[in-house]
């Protein structure tokens, strides 16, 4: 029986795809070198390994929407699931590369988004926990299947540079957020009283108040 472990090698942004987009790199081995896969049905939960790193204290100030206070860090500091991604690996036997994609979003309500926004430099810790399939060719030529073993695992530092070229190509100098329906007609109205022409300056005439409150 298949016994497959597996380790990413590397991420790149893919530039045209529907909505952002990363594509990380497999390597898959099988300890039976011989024996002959014929499709691999992946599944993939990938976790942010958030206690895996120092932080800055421009990102612990960004970052306090998600953890709280830096001082409580120690509580509430926690690994958190990012998403969940599947891939179709094609026959090989002993060992092959493939790629596993990874749809992103740029919706600040998502901790993730959150997360990778508050951060400035450095790597992103990420656990990659596998599960799916294995369709491989039995002694006699006859076609079985094997659950993957529940253990198998890998860990990945993605450059949090990646992240940000790959949200630059996809919405430039932009950020989207989404809002419930009362807040955003409040909003709306804000905007079309005075004849505001986009929403931009109506936030820009919203926030020195704010900033001198806090001031």
């Amino acid at each position: 029986m298949p016994d497959l472990d597996f380790s990413v090698e590397d991420v790149e942004v893919v530039p045209f795809a529907a909505a952002p987009l990363l594509q990380f790199q497999l390597q898959v081995r099988n300890a039976i070198e011989a024996e002959s896969i014929h499709t691999v049905a992946l599944r993939c939960q990938i976790h942010i390994e958030a206690t895996r790193r120092r932080y800055a204290p421009t990102e612990e100030r960004r970052l306090r929407d998600l953890f709280g206070a830096p001082d409580r860090w120690n509580q509430t500091l926690r690994t958190m699931l990012w998403t969940h991604a599947s891939t179709v690996i094609t026959a090989f036997s002993g060992c092959t590369t493939s790629v596993l994609p990874v749809p992103c979003t740029y919706d600040f309500n998502i901790a993730a988004t959150k997360f990778f926004y508050g951060l400035e430099e450095g790597d992103i810790p990420l656990s990659f926990l596998f599960s799916g399939t294995v369709f491989y060719t039995g002694e006699h030529g006859e076609l079985l299947a094997a659950p993957i073993s529940w253990d198998k695992e890998a860990r990945y530092r993605m450059p949090i540079a990646t992240w940000r070229a790959m949200m630059d190509t996809y919405y430039p100098n932009l950020a989207w957020l989404t809002v419930r329906r009362d807040v955003f007609d409040r909003l709306n109205d804000y905007k079309i009283r005075p004849g505001i022409p986009t929403w931009e300056q109506g936030f820009e005439q919203m926030l020195p108040a704010e900033e001198e409150a806090e001031g």
